[in-house]
């Protein structure tokens, strides 16, 4: 398994940069693997550090869809940071827009 992310909890907050600049088929596969050794029931919010990601595809859109999932509570959020133009663009063109926060 490649290391694909870099986590740690502060607060309530999982903070994940990730170390790839393709969320693809086989990124994505470590990326649900190691979010799992990191997650735990403290996790109120998640805010993944986009900044050297520039390519998704549908099995990246999964993972995080899966990251999205995972939040038990009323007012857990996904926020994703420093997006890159093309990855925003598959967001918004997928419409998950509405349930990620984007920020840049």
């Amino acid at each position: 398994m490649s290391t694909v992310i870099d986590g740690h909890l502060d607060n309530g907050i999982l903070r994940v940069k990730l170390d790839v600049n393709r969320l693809d088929a086989f990124a994505a596969r470590d990326f649900k693997k190691q979010v799992d050794l990191i997650w735990s029931k403290d996790v109120k919010q998640v805010e993944l550090d986009f900044k050297q990601v520039g390519f998704i595809d549908s099995s990246g859109v999964g993972a995080l869809l899966g990251v999205y999932k995972r939040l038990t509570n009323a007012d857990g959020q996904v926020c994703l940071t420093s997006v890159q133009a093309p990855v925003q663009s598959v967001i918004e063109l997928l419409r998950l827009h509405r349930i990620f926060k984007i920020e840049n």
